[in-house]
């Protein structure tokens, strides 16, 4: 299994990249999102996250500039109805944290809204994703963390998120529990937030 490639980007349009790695070019699918991210480093060296999709009649690889919109990648694919060229207009459509936040909120106008997703393939997207989105699927577990200055509240809900408990409910119990400004251990909050939840 490919996890990414690092190499200089040597082609780069809004669909397609091309990275020189090992004396191979290799052309991969990317998504808009991706392409803004790059699009300032050709013939740079960069780094892509590898989906390898495989099938008997069809071969390639997709690219993607953060682990986060990988693994939403494959949360997409693995709804019916959903493969991969659709899964990349999606990706292209939205900002990974739009995409996300619109299945957490059944905002399926806005899903729908995408070229390719009609109403049923709105709904199923909420219907199989939505519980896999707040317990953190579709994020790379570095980033399931709440940006903000207490780093042992950070840690302690990704640690939570990893256990299996929904992220908001995380996030409730971890504010209620810091929200006196003391600075307590990382193991302690843990077991604090473990009685809460």
């Amino acid at each position: 299994m490919y996890d990414y490639i690092k190499g200089r980007l040597e082609e780069l349009n809004p669909a397609q990249a091309v990275v020189e790695a090992g004396g191979f070019g290799y052309r991969i699918l990317i998504s808009l999102q991706t392409y803004s991210a790059l699009e300032s480093k050709l013939g740079s060296e960069v780094k892509l996250f590898l989906y390898h999709y495989l099938r008997e009649d069809d071969e390639g690889f997709f690219g993607f500039g953060t682990k986060d919109e990988r693994s939403l990648f494959e949360l997409l694919i693995s709804v019916s109805g959903i493969g991969p060229a659709t899964a990349r207009m999606v990706l292209s459509s939205m900002t990974s944290d739009e995409l996300s936040a619109a299945i957490v909120a059944e905002d399926i106008n806005k899903i729908k809204s995408i070229k390719g997703i009609g109403l049923k393939s709105a709904q199923r997207l909420v219907l199989e994703l939505k519980d896999k989105i707040v317990k953190g699927g579709g994020k790379d577990a570095s980033f399931i963390g709440v940006a903000g200055g207490n780093p042992n509240r950070e840690e302690a809900a990704t640690a939570l998120v990893l256990l299996g408990f929904p992220k908001a409910a995380v996030e409730k119990a971890l504010d209620r529990l810091v929200k006196d400004g003391k600075d307590t251990s990382l193991e302690d909050l843990i077991k604090q937030a473990l009685k809460i939840l």
